[in-house]
C-alpha cells in the first residue's frame, strides 16, 4: 500500500508527486479501472488470449525467430 510520510517543511506538491508515482508503480489505478465494470468470463478469457499472443509475437521478434 503506497504511502508518504510528511516531514515538517516538505512541500505538498512534492509529496503528492511522490504518492502518485507510488500508486502508479503499485498498479492500483489499473486495477480500479479494470474492476469498474463487470467483465464476462468469456470476454476476460478472450482478452487474456489476445494479450498472450501479443507477448509471444514480441518475444519471437526479440529473439529473431520470426
Amino acid at each position: 500500500m503506497p504511502g508518504v510520510v510528511a516531514r515538517p517543511g516538505d512541500q505538498l506538491d512534492k509529496l503528492l508527486r511522490i504518492f502518485k508515482k507510488q500508486v502508479e508503480k503499485a498498479g492500483i489505478q489499473g486495477d480500479l479501472k479494470k474492476n469498474t465494470f463487470y467483465e464476462k468470463p468469456s470476454v476476460k478469457k478472450k482478452r487474456k488470449s489476445i494479450a498472450a499472443r501479443k507477448r509471444m509475437a514480441k518475444q519471437k521478434r526479440k529473439f529473431g525467430m520470426e
